[in-house]
């Protein structure tokens, strides 16, 4: 009887080893660098981990990012496949911008 239960469940298990299959994650490689953020403004407030810095990238189709806290020297050059994502003192993202 414990036999059949086990059984049981290792088939259930295998079952649902089979039905999900793992998407495959987009990486920087995969980015075009069309650079948006419009309908990124809802991280505003966010913390910016390196995590989040991450997925923003991703979200907002960057090739490049640049984090700039108050008082960080920023070249003037602009690149219409690089996120800017401005943080304050508390590391809480204020502002993001493409350029």
């Amino acid at each position: 009887m414990a036999l059949r239960h086990t059984l049981g469940s290792l088939s259930l298990l295998a079952l649902l080893a089979g039905c999900s299959s793992p998407q495959p994650a987009q990486s920087v490689a995969d980015i075009s660098g069309d650079c948006s953020v419009e309908h990124l403004q809802g991280m505003l407030g966010q913390h910016a981990s390196a995590k989040q810095v991450e997925q923003l990238q991703l979200k907002a189709n960057a090739k490049y990012i640049r984090v700039l806290a108050p008082g960080d020297a920023a070249t003037l050059d602009y690149n219409l496949q690089r996120l800017n994502i401005h943080i304050d003192e508390s590391e809480v993202i204020t502002r993001l911008t493409c350029g």
